[in-house]
């Protein structure tokens, strides 16, 4: 294969197992789009596009392919849509971008939303610029086929659009090139894919709300997402990055991380590309149609979420095609790549049903994910240099916390149930851990973090000891449900506990709850809700012994971290003087998941000779970086651990650079800048304490390990559900106060 000398790389052989299909009515929304676009003033006199411009990226075509089976009139619209998101974001790189202007790039974005009412009879402001005046037309056409929920929904996906813009043009005033984990993220919101999902359910059939939050929709969604955007940065890198300077590009991203050419970073998104749309194909083929049953969805509902996932199929072929079209895209080489064996049909576009690189898709890349032989000799554990740059403080109440768990633990029955004995409770010192996060509570507090610790840890190594190992998803299922309602929202009786868990929960949610109004009980049960979700997620992959895809799993191992919980109980004792909406703002959650990454791969990395060697597990990032990249334990220790210096890089580059600015940008007072700098110091002080509690505790020592090894399973599982309305179901061990510890399941 030959390429011309000013292409930075070979495009990769892209696995594409859809058929693209154009849509009858192409023509009709070509004329109109470029009626409205010029109607709209964004052609000759908008300083940023011609009719030659708009005639050459050809999103007609686009919409056509993506969108196939649509009438004539919702295509033009869907059309319509398109040229204005590439106006905009043509419009912000000439106007913001490449003048490198801030505080007009965040003018013109706070304006924005303004054009998107919930209600059409809501005032708007008068357009001043093309954009503004496409956004208004375009909601106005578009919303009243819809339901409230899919406005709510479509409106939330534009904004992050749009805002995160400001990201993009933060990192380029700042020369900065985001690490890996940080990119997938932000390129979700800024890369606008979830946003083409929701066209895509305007093109198809609306998602029905009862399932629209739930992780398989997610899924499909996010996967989705991950492989238009990651497909996206293949064929634009020579633009973006060569010609206007871009630093988020996929490639580039991991052409830094790894140090590697740009062939390599090319051949490695690719791959990433490849598993997201395996993981797109085993939700939609296992998640989605238990989720259908679980929720006793119609079958007009069932129907509708069928179409919508093969509306997101042919998005993916068809966008794909697209790209091998476009003159916005680096696809000299399309037509030499696209010949396929056994005879087929050649030229541009017809390698999109490649039968090698379908056969090559279904066989060692997607088999590998099953591979892996359990209990295999890994250690002695290897630790990379960990660099932590906060000091570590204990709680002066540790030596109280340590002797006042274990009789809370018998009186719960955690010690009873075949899973912990007060060996193992002793080997985890989680009264340890406690007393680094929260150095300053009191004792109250520190026995309440300690309990919440030892409760959550106790789960997390019950559901795969008890549910995992016996292959019974059915029962993981059922005792996820009886958690959940042991956590009453607005005071209604919680059923009586049939298991230490249960017990456990109940004592820790009366004592955690009592002084929280139902909206902070609602947050905190979500939080609790999540985690314990995620067990069962890990349950299911157990039983199919099924290694998870790269992205899914950091993902996923936030909530089986119990990130949410954590970061539910440090917010709460801040009280009102911070606004919900500034812990909702990026550079809020940004900093947050990188602290949460840091301690959960700094988890992964002590644990990894306890799961793979004496537990059998399969959910550990060491483990699936081994999987994805082949390589040896060693190298994949080497990749984990830079990664946890890269989040680590992060969370400090947040607090310097961009909280200031987040602090001015919703004019914050003293107040509300003084408990967000607590804020920050808590999760300091938590990074700190999670590193000293590996270092220190026998849970993870090679030696503690192989005295304990045995494969004794514990015949106890969760009771059936018992009738509610029985009294005094508790252990009443008092209420106590606050407290400000941040649990997290180890």
């Amino acid at each position: 294969m030959t390429h011309e000398s000013s292409q930075p790389f070979h495009l990769p052989r892209f696995y594409m197992p859809y058929q693209a299909r154009l849509n009858p009515h192409l023509d009709e929304a070509r004329a109109h789009s470029t009626v409205w676009a010029r109607e709209m003033g964004m052609l000759e006199g908008s300083g940023v596009w011609e009719q030659r411009d708009l005639d050459a990226h050809d999103y007609g075509l686009l919409c056509a392919y993506t969108h196939p089976d649509c009438d004539g009139p919702a295509l033009s619209l869907i059309t319509d849509w398109y040229v204005w998101v590439f106006f905009f974001d043509d419009h912000f790189l000439d106007m913001f971008k490449r003048t490198n202007d801030r505080e007009a790039g965040k003018a013109h974005l706070e304006r924005l939303p303004l054009f998107m009412p919930m209600e059409l009879d809501q005032p708007v402001p008068e357009p001043e610029n093309p954009v503004e005046a496409g956004l208004i037309d375009l909601w106005r056409r578009t919303v009243p086929a819809m339901s409230m929920d899919w406005r709510r929904r479509f409106a939330e996906s534009t904004e992050h659009l749009l805002n995160e813009s400001m990201w993009e043009l933060s990192n380029i005033n700042e020369g900065r090139i985001a690490n890996p984990v940080e990119y997938i993220e932000m390129r979700r919101k800024v890369g606008g894919a979830p946003w083409s999902a929701g066209l895509v359910e305007y093109a198809t059939a609306e998602v029905p709300a009862a399932v629209a939050g739930s992780r398989p929709l997610r899924v499909l969604m996010e996967t989705f997402a991950d492989a238009v955007h990651l497909r996206n940065d293949l064929f634009s890198y020579e633009r973006e990055v060569m010609d206007e300077g871009e630093l988020s590009n996929g490639v580039l991203v991991l052409e830094t991380f790894f140090g590697c050419t740009t062939q390599e970073a090319a051949e490695a998104v690719n791959n990433v590309l490849t598993s997201r749309l395996h993981q797109f194909e085993h939700t939609a083929l296992t998640e989605v149609p238990a989720l259908s049953l679980e929720k006793g969805l119609t079958p007009d509902q069932v129907a509708a979420v069928a179409a919508y996932a093969r509306g997101l199929q042919d998005w993916q072929s068809g966008g794909h095609e697209w790209h091998l079209r476009s003159s916005r895209y680096m696809n000299k080489e399309a037509a030499a790549q696209a010949a396929p064996p056994l005879g087929g049909p050649r030229g541009i576009g017809a390698g999109v049903m490649d039968v090698r690189a379908l056969l090559d898709g279904v066989g060692a890349e997607r088999l590998r994910a099953y591979r892996h032989v359990p209990f295999q000799k890994v250690g002695p554990s290897l630790i990379p240099d960990i660099r932590m740059p906060f000091a570590l403080t204990l709680n002066p109440e540790l030596d109280g916390a340590r002797a006042r768990l274990t009789p809370w633990m018998h009186q719960m029955g955690m010690l009873s149930e075949g899973v912990w004995d007060e060996d193992k409770l002793r080997a985890y010192d989680l009264p340890l851990c406690a007393a680094g996060l929260d150095p300053d509570g009191s004792k109250e507090a520190l026995d309440l973090s300690s309990q919440w610790l030892a409760w959550g840890t106790y789960g997390d190594d019950y559901y795969p000891l008890v549910f995992g190992h016996r292959r019974d998803l059915a029962a993981a299922k059922l005792c996820t449900a009886r958690l959940s309602d042991c956590m009453p929202v607005n005071g209604e009786q919680a059923p009586p506990p049939a298991n230490g868990m249960e017990r456990g929960l109940v004592d820790l949610w009366r004592r955690t709850t009592a002084d929280m109004t139902p909206e902070q009980r609602r947050t905190l049960k979500d939080a609790v809700d999540v985690m314990t979700e995620s067990w069962v997620w890990e349950a299911a992959n157990q039983l199919q012994h099924r290694v998870p895809d790269p992205v899914d799993y950091l993902e996923m191992r936030r909530a089986t971290f119990g990130s949410d919980l954590t970061l539910s109980l440090c917010r709460m004792g801040h009280g009102p003087a911070v606004p919900p909406e500034v812990y909702r703002a990026g550079p809020v959650r940004a900093l947050e998941n990188s602290a949460v990454d840091y301690a959960m791969l700094l988890n992964d990395v002590f644990s990894y000779q306890k799961e793979i060697e004496y537990e059998g597990e399969i959910h550990n990032a060491v483990l699936v970086v081994q999987n994805f990249f082949g390589a040896d334990y060693p190298t994949a220790v080497g990749i984990v651990g830079d990664l946890m210096a890269q989040r680590m890089r992060q969370f400090e580059h947040i607090v310097e650079h961009e909280l200031p600015v987040l602090y001015e940008d919703f004019g914050l007072g003293r107040e509300a800048r003084t408990a967000l700098d607590g804020y920050v110091d808590e999760l300091r002080n938590w990074m700190a304490g999670i590193l000293n509690w590996h270092q220190q505790v026998d849970r993870y020592r090679e030696e503690w390990l192989a005295s304990r090894a045995h494969g004794f399973v514990p015949d106890r599982v969760p009771a059936p559900p018992v009738p509610f309305g029985f009294k005094n179901c508790t252990s009443g061990l008092g209420s106590s106060g606050n407290f400000a510890g941040a649990p997290a399941v180890l």
